[in-house]
């Protein structure tokens, strides 16, 4: 991991083992499905994040707000100076996007544990069902880093610039969906778009491009190769989208952290958002 741009935002499941009961350590299974996951074993004194109700706001279509963050947070026993650990199910999907959340909202000494809950589970290393209890954090958040995040106007204003090539457009969701014949990704076969397609200008280039057979990260030489042959090279300010977000976190997290690029914004809004609008411009064959 020493190769990556910012090898220090990762961790692998030797160091979790080894730190899991640190006091300035504390570990977040952030889960699509905590029922299937956490509930059935989780990493010994992981708290849970469930990516539903606790990362994204319970109205709005909208990412939590910093006071709901805080309370998270306090309530997992999280301080000013805590590490905290992330990892979870689907290669860490939704870890990663709680990374890119946390990171919105400019709380520092945050990882993500290579390989997430799939790898620790290969390695047979322990899991219990136990929920722990830590005594209230003081955790404080700061406002967000508005650099890192692309709204449905901001996208639409890049559009001339991506048709240029000044700026990528990177759709990380499976080939089928960017060509509109499945509207849905296999993973959530019920929830659908309106419309199939991807934004104009896009390049496929699927989240798990990045990721090896045992879920950790390609090394750098490989993701340089996989990204700057599409096109995604560093210099260029760059835009990743999906479904929900949370696939196009990882590959924010990717071109960020592992290859050091700078000006990368996650659209979170993504295809539910831009796929969904009356009169909003798509491509399909």
């Amino acid at each position: 991991m020493s190769d990556y741009a910012h090898p220090e935002v990762l961790v692998d499941t030797d160091w979790v083992e080894q730190h899991k009961k640190d006091a300035n350590v504390r570990i977040a299974e952030v889960d699509y499905d905590p029922a299937a996951n956490y509930a059935e074993g989780h990493i010994p004194g992981s708290v849970l994040i469930d990516w539903r109700k606790d990362i994204n706001d319970p109205v709005a279509r909208d990412i939590v707000s910093k006071e709901a963050l805080t309370a998270l947070l306090r309530t997992a026993g999280i301080n000013d100076g805590t590490t905290i650990v992330l990892y979870g199910d689907y290669n860490n999907w939704f870890a990663s996007f709680a990374f890119w959340v946390f990171a919105y909202y400019r709380i520092p000494n945050v990882k993500l544990m290579n390989g997430g809950r799939k790898k620790w589970i290969a390695e047979d290393r322990p899991l219990t069902k136990e929920i722990p209890s830590y005594p209230a954090g003081r955790i404080t958040i700061g406002n967000p880093n508005e650099h890192l995040r692309a709204y449905l106007d901001d996208v639409r204003a890049e559009l001339a610039h991506v048709r240029a090539g000044k700026t990528a457009l990177v759709d990380v969701r499976g080939p089928k969906e960017f060509s509109g014949e499945i509207t849905a990704p296999p993973e959530y076969p019920t929830e659908h778009a309106q419309r199939g397609g991807h934004i104009p200008g896009a390049k496929n280039i699927p989240w798990a491009s990045a990721i090896r057979d045992d879920g950790t990260f390609k090394p750098r030489e490989e993701l340089e190769a996989i990204y700057g042959g599409q096109g995604v090279r560093a210099g260029t300010p760059t835009i990743t989208y999906c479904r929900i977000g949370e696939r196009s976190s990882v590959t924010w997290f990717v071109l960020t952290y592992l290859l050091g690029r700078e000006k990368v914004r996650n659209y979170d809004g993504s295809w539910t958002e831009w796929g969904n609008l009356v009169r909003t411009p798509i491509e399909k064959p």
